[in-house]
């Protein structure tokens, strides 16, 4: 258990790499001939699990504090692969087992095994291996090799697998077109787009992806709704070859996400290593703005201090893992806050709209749930005991909410965090300057 009191913060701090650009990076350097490097590296447990499963595929991975070297090696030496609770691994892998003419088995543990994972059949099957779930649910067994193809996905529950198509498909000995129906978040397609022209990958696509946004000055990035389309076609020729990169990763706007709230609700901070780029959460910026925060932007630098904050309506549905940190926000604005999206929620950590609406009601929040939308009411927070749910964006919300609670707040299994940033509560410590309580 972990207690954080109500405190001020007015510190820097620099932001933690992405999970979901290290993952990627990752993958891709498994599948290239020779030595890759991956330099500001996570070693969150997401990544570790993507580690993992790419020297089960046959690559040789070394760690080192500050890079990761990954010799490519497409002949897998293990016959179950296990993602831990990553979803991303789960279905970014599975599309590049199936590269394979060996049978192999791709688990987790934790919620990850109640996750949905059926849309990866039927496509599978049609670009020519075979895929069979546990009654739509993990784990999931595949043999390849996949051969490519045309083929037509839903991207109404996760844009995870599209990743892993465009991963697999240029290794195929044909060309493959994806039609994507319904796509969502999917600036994170674009992202893996990104990765793969690193490696030497092309990837073409019918419709226009969102390209590298700006936050310069008081720019930011779209609103979420102008960036999707109802129907998006990847065309992928085959018989294509990874090169070698160098990579270095980028700093986590999930994360981030936070330390920019705390910023906006307990004084001050500074966020380092947060550049332009294609990651939804970079949507903090917009909340943030809408609500009435002070912010600067300084190439890579991000400023945020508290004024009168008022209430905001947000869309996260393409970004619906600011949800958590969107609440602290709208938690302590002045009026009624909306939340588009909810019904992106059901399928994370936990069922995370439930769970956000069960626990900031025990410490005083007045929220709830009207069809898509989560509403907030601002009001003082009287703290109290949560319980994390083993979510990791639920522990660390919860936290950065205690500082402006009455009498702070007990997180109970804290210890989930280490799925995405391992160093969040350290790096708490830091910026309110003195020591968190821990009880173990």
């Amino acid at each position: 258990m972990r207690y954080i009191k109500p405190s001020e913060i007015n510190g820097e701090i620099d932001a933690p790499p992405s999970k979901s650009m290290m993952q990627r990076a990752v993958a891709a350097a498994s599948l290239a001939e020779g030595t890759s490097m991956i330099t500001n590296p996570s070693f969150c447990d997401d990544a570790l699990a993507a580690m993992r499963i790419a020297e089960g595929l046959g690559a040789k991975v070394t760690r080192e504090n500050t890079k990761v070297i990954i010799t490519g090696g497409r002949t897998p030496v293990a016959n179950t692969l296990d993602c831990g609770e990553s979803g991303l691994c789960m279905r970014m892998f599975t599309p590049i087992a199936a590269l394979f003419n060996e049978e192999i088995v791709i688990t987790g543990s934790g919620s990850l095994l109640k996750r949905p994972v059926e849309m990866m059949e039927q496509p599978l099957t049609t670009l020519g291996a075979s895929c069979n779930t546990t009654n739509g649910k993990p784990p999931i067994t595949v043999k390849g090799p996949l051969k490519g193809g045309t083929v037509k996905v839903d991207g109404s529950v996760s844009s995870q697998f599209i990743s892993g198509l465009l991963m697999a498909l240029p290794l195929c000995k044909i060309d493959s077109e994806i039609e994507v129906v319904d796509l969502k978040s999917e600036q994170y397609v674009a992202m893996t787009i990104e990765v793969l022209k690193l490696f030497g990958i092309k990837i073409k696509t019918e419709n226009d992806l969102p390209i590298r946004l700006k936050t310069e000055g008081q720019s930011c990035v779209n609103s979420s709704a102008e960036l999707t389309h109802n129907m998006q076609k990847f065309i992928i020729a085959g018989k294509q070859n990874y090169n070698v990169a160098s990579v270095t990763v980028e700093g986590d706007w999930s994360g981030a996400a936070f330390l920019l709230v705390a910023g906006a609700i307990a004084d001050k901070i500074k966020v380092n290593k947060l550049s332009n780029g294609l990651q939804p959460d970079q949507q903090i910026i917009n909340a943030l703005k809408n609500a009435g925060a002070k912010i600067e932007i300084n190439n890579e630098n991000v400023i945020v201090s508290k004024d009168e904050l008022n209430a905001f309506n947000f869309d996260a549905t393409n970004c619906p893992d600011l949800f958590p940190p969107l609440v602290v926000l709208a938690c302590n604005c002045k009026g009624t806050s909306r939340i588009t999206g909810v019904e992106r929620l059901l399928h994370k950590e936990s069922n995370r709209a439930a769970t956000l609406v069960e626990e900031f009601t025990k410490i005083g929040a007045k929220i709830k749930i009207v069809g898509n939308i989560m509403e907030i009411t601002g009001t003082k927070l009287k703290g109290g005991e949560i319980n994390s749910h083993n979510d990791h964006r639920i522990a660390m919300a919860c936290a950065i909410a205690a500082l402006k609670s009455e009498k702070g707040v007990k997180i109970n299994d804290p210890e989930c965090v280490a799925k995405s940033y391992p160093g969040f509560f350290e790096d708490l410590d830091k910026l309110i300057g003195t020591k968190i309580n821990k009880k173990r």
